[in-house]
């Protein structure tokens, strides 16, 4: 499958801005920018520069970090998705779990808590009903 322009330069970006290299490079600029503050007798245009640079920056890399977020995401549900397709005693229905709203989520969280503390002081061996939990989707 090919990847748009963008997908790609989000990649590499993602990729470099995580490098130690990117750390070194920008903390490198910064120890210029502030050696070179003498020279400009500490300006208002000197500190523009490098407050314009970093809101730029900082601008971008909010889009890039939330592309390689959503694409991170989307590839842990779909290795989760065939976890629980794969597993005979899953239950299937929580496969789109993670389109349900805040309170539907809430409430299965509860019912597994509950759940799982109930089945600590029981006797372990005792079949548990897995679609109780989809119970509280639908109320």
């Amino acid at each position: 499958m090919k990847n748009s322009f963008f997908d790609r330069f989000a990649d590499k970006a993602v990729c470099f801005t995580g490098s130690a290299a990117a750390f070194i490079t920008a903390a490198v600029l910064v120890i210029v920018w502030a050696a070179t503050g003498p020279l400009f007798n500490f300006s208002e245009p000197w500190q523009i520069v490098i407050n314009t640079g970093t809101t730029i920056i900082t601008f971008l890399m909010v889009f890039l970090i939330q592309k390689a977020q959503n694409k991170d995401s989307k590839a842990i549900q779909i290795k989760l998705n065939e976890l629980i397709a794969a597993h005979e005693k899953a239950n299937n229905r929580l496969v789109d779990v993670e389109d349900l709203t805040e309170d539907e989520l809430d409430k299965i969280h509860k019912f597994y808590e509950k759940n799982g503390g109930f089945q600590r002081k029981q006797n372990k061996t005792e079949p548990r009903s897995r679609d109780q939990a989809c119970h509280y989707r639908y109320k």
